[in-house]
């Protein structure tokens, strides 16, 4: 980064960017005509010292006029001369400067040259500008920040220290790009990337599982130990908060930080979105919505001992967990009360400094963890089932179709959208609006009841085809998969039964729970989605209602390429989002729609 300095003052200093890294700002002097680049910053000191000994209080034209004709110069007329290492510099006014290579090939064509007839300058001579072409002013600085985003990594980075400043670099190289191409005429907005590095930072263990890990196969340990353990750690009671403190203290630091240097940007009305990969995502979450697993164990606690009244029990078992039930139930009006007292103090002050606009989750597993939490979809057409507004406007969640990672949430809004098409993300050269994009179904199901070949939709838009997301594999294979997951999901489904939290009465009894299972996956069998490891259905829930629709669509899906391996897509998809000109092109169209977008409400007509 260089900049002209008319008084000649030369500094070169480096300068901390909130992203934790170093970059060296230089204000360059002389510059060579025609391209303008800088002149290394050596010579260049060395030459603005000369030129200020000599030439102090001369005035040098103010403009550069390309279409002037250019004086020509002979080196009797050079009024002073300097000696660099490897070559000169003449000066012949205050405003002709050139510089001579010394390299002996320079000299010999100089010599030939000039006894043709040509001048020493125009025949190997440099011309040299003392400033820039134009001068800076304060209307080519760029637009005030209006939408800081963070971008928060998830495993992996203590393998990699500074990962997510690098993809976060090329995340914000591509949504400059569709700016240019796509947002040019918002020129009063601008929306800044910052990286969020939580991870290092972080004591965990210190070193306890390294110590332990045997040295066979030390390579294949350490990359485990330095990706996956991470996931081990969050679910650890131990560690969970040590990361969630983390996170949430960086996050405020940052927002700070920018707020300390741009103190116009709340009294502007900034926002603030997140973007989050992997497990990032699922610790903003539990950040932001408060989520604490030793109120939930409570929860559970509770339900435990109420299912404890239907299995037989001895006049001694009844008579103490009488006494127990007792016992607990003045502990229970000792907690109110303490809550009741609590409640009168003033609120604590959320987690975060600043309300999320939008929540970005890209190869998020966020789904399942929610899942093995127990939220069950319900009826709910609104993203407040998982995520109130109150706490994010909008809420995304974008995934690689064949990434091995990710995981839909409609479907634990709405359990019929687990045969809905996630929402295809445009390409970068089609920046279309998303508004008008009605549910489709992945495939169409045969009533059983029924000799028609469609279901109800939940909109008015055809039912289309779709191609299975395995298709390619063998027909073995597939069933081989497909069989496994069943047998997962029955499973699965009868373990956290228990958890669900639908209105559905609790299971009486493993037998009947086992039976109504494979019920269940003998009728799911007949018409199996092409994502195929939905949530187990209760056999006491109530039916769903496919004429309901999300009000806002969540799960958006990446295209697949053409020529795409699936196999390998596998392996790279997860980690290919930050080079993604469609995800550029995906967060711009809805952070800079805030704006554009007028509110519906100020165009309906009053009636008459």
């Amino acid at each position: 980064m260089v900049s002209s300095d008319p008084q000649g003052d030369v500094s070169a200093r480096p300068v901390t960017l909130l992203i934790g890294c170093h970059i060296l700002v230089m204000r360059g002097q002389w510059f060579i005509d025609g391209t303008w680049l800088p002149l290394e910053e050596e010579e260049s000191d060395l030459i603005e010292q000369e030129h200020l000994n000599h030439f102090r209080g001369q005035q040098m034209q103010d403009t550069f006029e390309t279409d002037l004709v250019v004086q020509t110069v002979d080196s009797k007329d050079a009024i002073h001369s300097m000696k660099l290492s490897r070559t000169h510099v003449d000066w012949h006014s205050v405003e002709e400067v050139y510089l001579y290579s010394d390299a002996t090939t320079s000299k010999i064509a100089r010599t030939v040259t000039q006894k043709l007839g040509f001048s020493k300058a125009s025949s190997s001579g440099t011309k040299l500008h003392r400033g820039y072409v134009e001068e800076a002013s304060p209307e080519d600085r760029p637009p005030q920040t209006t939408h800081i985003v963070f971008v928060v990594h998830g495993i992996g980075q203590k393998m990699d220290q500074g990962r997510i400043i690098k993809n976060t670099g090329m995340l914000r190289e591509g949504v400059r790009k569709m700016e240019e191409k796509h947002f040019a005429e918002n020129n009063e907005e601008h929306v800044e990337f910052l990286p969020v590095e939580w991870r290092s930072k972080l004591a965990l263990d210190g070193d306890t599982v390294d110590s332990i890990t045997p040295d066979k196969v030390r390579g294949l340990r350490d990359l485990l130990n330095s990706s996956a353990m991470d996931i081990m750690y969050y679910n650890s009671p131990l560690y969970r908060d040590e990361i969630t403190k983390g996170l949430t203290q960086e996050l405020n630091r940052l927002y700070s930080l920018f707020c300390s240097r741009n103190p116009e940007f709340e009294e502007r009305g900034g926002k603030v979105s997140i973007v989050s990969h992997s497990l990032g995502c699922v610790i903003t979450y539990d950040i932001m919505t408060g989520w604490d697993p030793v109120r939930f164990c409570l929860q559970e606690h509770h339900a435990v001992e109420e299912e404890l009244d239907l299995r037989w029990m001895s006049y001694e078992e009844r008579h103490v967990l009488d006494q127990l039930r007792l016992t607990r139930n003045r502990l229970r009006e000792l907690e109110n009360q303490f809550l009741t007292l609590e409640a009168s103090k003033p609120s604590a002050p959320p987690a975060l400094k600043f309300k999320v606009e939008n929540f970005f989750c890209m190869g998020s597993p966020l789904a399942v963890f929610l899942a093995l939490r127990g939220i069950r979809p319900g009826t709910s057409c609104h993203q407040d089932h998982i995520l109130p507004t109150s706490i994010c406007s909008r809420l995304f969640n974008v995934f690689h179709p064949t990434d091995p990672v990710a995981y839909r949430l409609e479907p634990l809004l709405l359990k019929h959208y687990s045969n809905v098409s996630p929402v295809q993300i445009h390409c970068a050269t089609n920046p279309a609006s998303y508004d008008e994009i009605r549910p489709t179904f992945l495939n169409p199901v045969k009533d059983p009841t029924s000799d028609t070949e469609s279901i109800p939709s939940p909109s008015t838009s055809p039912v289309l085809l779709r191609r299975h997301y395995g298709e390619s594999i063998t027909s073995l294979g597939k069933a081989s998969i497909m069989g496994a997951a069943s047998i997962g999901k029955g499973i699965g489904g009868i373990l956290f039964s228990r958890f669900s939290r639908s209105n559905s009465q609790p299971s009486v009894s493993l037998g009947l729970e086992v039976a109504n299972a494979e019920e269940e996956e003998q009728k799911r069998t007949e018409s199996q989605s092409a994502y195929g490891l939905s949530t187990l259905t209760r056999p006491t829930s109530p039916t769903a209602d496919t004429s309901l629709e999300l009000e806002q669509r969540i799960d958006f899906e990446l295209r697949e390429g053409l020529v795409e391996s699936r196999y390998w897509s596998a392996v790279t998809s997860h980690t290919g989002y930050w080079v993604s000109h469609d995800i550029a092109l995906f967060l711009l169209t809805f952070i800079y729609k805030q704006k554009t977008t007028p509110d519906p409400a100020e165009d309906t007509p009053e009636p008459d």
